[in-house]
């Protein structure tokens, strides 16, 4: 839909601004690759269901985790917000929040999830079509 086209433009005209701020920080001058990466963590972000505020909230986790084939409980959701935001009782996760947990040295599940899918995606080539017949000979 149109407004949904704007909406979104509008949104990576934020999250721009805020990957800018983010390449001029000091803290970050020595992360390798910090352009590229905030490129593809922008896009990552934007994949997600985001809320009217431009932030995932916890149904937009819930459906971005089930469709990578990962439901988790309201509970499980919750922890992984505040592991996130800091442990605050946000229940939002920002996009600044989003970009300190990729470039952060802490390992939060939703990080590690991420990283993981991401990594999957450029190794293997997708098979399109029914997955394979298993035979008992397959099997361990």
């Amino acid at each position: 839909t149109v407004k949904h086209l704007f909406f979104s433009s509008q949104q990576e005209e934020k999250l721009n601004s805020i990957n800018e701020a983010f390449l001029s920080d000091p803290q970050y001058a020595e992360e390798e690759d910090l352009a590229s990466k905030l490129e593809m963590f922008k896009k990552k972000y934007m994949e997600f269901d985001l809320n009217d505020k431009g932030e995932i909230d916890i149904m937009g986790l819930k459906r971005m985790l089930e469709k990578l084939g990962l439901a988790k409980t309201h509970l499980e959701l919750k922890k992984m917000m505040s592991e996130v935001v800091g442990g605050t009782s946000k229940d939002t996760i920002s996009y600044n929040d989003f970009l300190n947990m990729m470039l952060g040295k802490r390992n939060a599940i939703l990080k590690l999830i991420l990283m993981f899918e991401g990594m999957g995606k450029e190794q293997e080539p997708k098979s399109t079509g029914p997955p394979q017949r298993k035979t008992f000979s397959d099997l361990p």
